[in-house]
């Protein structure tokens, strides 16, 4: 279940947003590809067929012949599928249809198709083919010593089962190179992820004749527990740590009940500690003060995941317990080095007596951090003693540059596709063509050019995304572009809003795509609900709105602004908590702030909602970026984060009715 389906006023268009179901063709040609994409996703075979040779000679004749071929790729025969393959050579398409056809074949088992095919596959970002590829490697005596470590990493990423990953899990683990405990983790993340398929998959390679159970663990968690012997089996133990996985996803105090009543000794220490960091997980969700003493009750942070020990170190950071902040960081694997566990590590090392050569460490880490793209970069460059500040304009583009951009052919076919309606599939062939999917890819001012060429077409999202690939060198202009400018600045101002929190939250929105429609109905560039933009036009006297008006770039930004600002003020000024309310709902961070007193950044890092944790640090982020370029002076996020803490007793809250 998705909670932006229930309750979302204003939705973040970074999660949710589509290309406007609007018809932008602009001669029959057009009208005919975009006919083949509505028939390619309503399974229309027949139509796809009838209408294929009329698409021929178009600028995207390679997506309606992807099109066609995919809907019966199952019956076509290998010339077919090597005739355009070679036709499409080196296009999004041809890779594209490549990955599928591997994937017909693993789930065909036919091994020595997929042998010769897989190699000429350029993307290579397919988890599941990636999986079957080791399998075929192991199968021909190639199997790299790794082989096992592979197929794991792979497979525990994954979020739902597959054929690929699955087959080659039970074949590294009937090869001994994939552990017990490697197969069990995967029942367990799927079990807490509440995905019943996957957790039965991995209970199947190594307790088949258990299988089965786990639908029983699934329907009623205290119901199986009950029904069980307190064995010390591997099988049953295992089983019934699904079931306390499951039951603390529901009520964590339940399944402390249950861990401290007697299945918890019954369980291993590895086990016993995987059940107190899931109860102590589902318990943050909650911001429930019992969290950090559940996570306490672990005894060995090495034996639980990069999340839980995530989960951990955010629980230990609203309880003010540095200590066991420092040790859950240290604990964890690659997740160790993200910017946002190396700034808080440096945080908790000089929280309390730090001696000298801990400070040095520290002060290395933050300046190993610090930098202006991301909001614990930016708090990391603070705490070094700098502020924020607009990078040198990279070298101007030469025109020799820009006319390499626009002769590249996917990027003409991608803005082509954008122009006419067809946003999903441009972005994708953009993404290709930019990735350029061979050694080395683009460079640099490759990207730059691209960036140029995106921006100068006014198809920001790929601007922005291109230009924050260049690695060298960063043009602000390109990355935080400010469309609109006179009218956001002027509407901002009114009405006593940062024009660069607008601008901020609008990036992370729509990333300025004024047809953006997301999957709950919230349009244009704010991302604004019907039901929110009808109470803001009464609250604000705009006696002549109708809904028609909302999708009115001006009409937009004048909803969205006064909105923002409405959020603003009920959260006392807080740009945390309005950000967090303007993609949520405002309830929920009214519930959020009731707790202990925190530092901002804090508060926001224990948001329960990933896709609003993430959020809240990227407006910030954000805003203060813009406010770098629109000031021309170096700025301060920590000066628009303060605190954050329970609305006084004696204070009443200011509107109530705010949707």
């Amino acid at each position: 279940m998705h909670w932006l389906k229930i309750l979302t006023p204003l939705c973040a268009a970074s999660l949710l947003t589509v290309a406007a179901p609007l018809a932008q063709a602009q001669n029959s040609a057009d009208a005919v590809l975009l006919d083949m994409q509505k028939a390619f996703l309503k399974r229309d075979r027949s139509t796809l067929a009838q209408l294929l040779p009329q698409a021929s000679g178009h600028p995207l004749e390679p997506w309606a012949a992807y099109w066609e071929l995919k809907s019966r790729l199952e019956t076509a025969s290998p010339d077919e599928i090597q005739a355009f393959l070679t036709r499409y050579a080196g296009t999004y398409h041809e890779d594209r249809m490549r990955n599928d056809w591997l994937l017909l074949l693993g789930k065909q088992r036919d091994w020595a198709t997929f042998a010769r095919v897989y190699p000429q596959f350029r993307m290579r970002d397919d988890k599941s083919v990636a999986c079957y590829a080791v399998l075929v490697d192991a199968m021909q005596g190639r199997a790299a010593p790794n082989a096992g470590r592979q197929v794991r990493d792979l497979w525990l990423a994954q979020k739902e089962a597959d054929d690929g990953c699955t087959l080659a899990a039970g074949q590294m683990y009937a090869q001994k190179q994939l552990s017990e405990a490697d197969v069990w983790r995967r029942a367990r993340t799927a079990t807490e992820a509440n995905r019943p398929k996957a957790a039965r998959d991995a209970v199947a390679i190594v307790a088949p004749d258990a299988a089965d159970q786990v639908a029983q663990v699934f329907a009623s968690p205290a119901k199986y527990l009950s029904g069980q012997s307190k064995s010390r089996g591997r099988e049953r133990k295992e089983l019934a740590l699904l079931a306390l996985i499951r039951m603390a996803a529901s009520d964590p105090d339940a399944a402390t009940t249950q861990i401290e009543g007697g299945w918890g000794a019954q369980l291993d220490s590895e086990e016993r500690n995987w059940a107190w960091a899931v109860a102590g997980k589902q318990a943050a969700f909650k911001l429930s003060p019992a969290a950090n003493s559940y996570f306490g009750k672990v005894r060995r942070n090495e034996d639980l995941s990069d999340d839980l020990l995530g989960w951990k170190a955010r629980a230990a950071l609203r309880a003010g317990d540095w200590k066991a902040v420092h040790r859950a960081i240290d604990a964890m694997g690659p997740e160790r080095t993200d910017p946002t566990w190396s700034y808080w590590k440096a945080k908790a090392m000089l929280a309390g007596r730090p001696n000298a050569e801990e400070k040095a460490e520290a002060r290395q880490l933050l300046e190993d951090t610090a930098g202006s793209a991301s909001f614990y970069e930016q708090l990391a460059l603070e705490e070094i003693g700098q502020r924020i500040s607009v990078p040198p304009a990279p070298v101007p583009l030469t025109a020799q540059e820009k006319a390499s951009a626009r002769a590249n052919p996917g990027l003409a076919r991608s803005l082509y596709a954008i122009q006419i309606g067809l946003r999903s599939e441009g972005v994708r062939e953009w993404n290709y063509s930019t990735n350029l999917h061979q050694p080395g890819g683009l460079g640099d001012r490759e990207l730059y050019a691209a960036a140029d060429l995106a921006c100068e077409r006014h198809v920001w999202d790929r601007c922005i995304n291109t230009s924050e690939r260049t690695k060298t060198f960063a043009d602000w202009n390109q990355r935080f572009p400010m469309p609109y400018r006179d009218t956001v600045l002027n509407k901002s101002r009114n009405i006593g809003l940062d024009p660069a929190y607008v601008y901020g939250l609008i990036r992370q929105e729509s990333r300025f795509i004024m047809d953006a429609r997301s999957g709950v109905g919230a349009s244009g560039l704010m991302q604004v609900m019907p039901a929110t933009a009808r109470w803001t036009a009464k609250k604000i006297g705009l006696s002549d709105f109708t809904p028609g008006m909302i999708n009115d770039r001006d009409t937009n930004i004048t909803i969205g602004t006064a909105y923002l600002k409405l959020a603003l003020d009920d959260f006392d000024g807080s740009m945390a908590m309005a950000a967090a309310g303007y993609n949520a709902g405002p309830g929920r961070p009214r519930n959020w702030r009731n707790g202990p007193v925190l530092d901002a950044a804090i508060w926001a890092e224990n948001v329960p909602f990933s896709e609003t944790r993430d959020y809240v640090k990227k407006v910030l982020s954000n805003t203060t970026n813009y406010a770098a370029l629109i000031t021309g002076q170096p700025q301060s996020l920590k000066s628009r984060l303060g605190t954050v803490g329970p609305r006084p007793s004696n204070e009443a809250e200011p509107m109530k009715d705010l949707p």
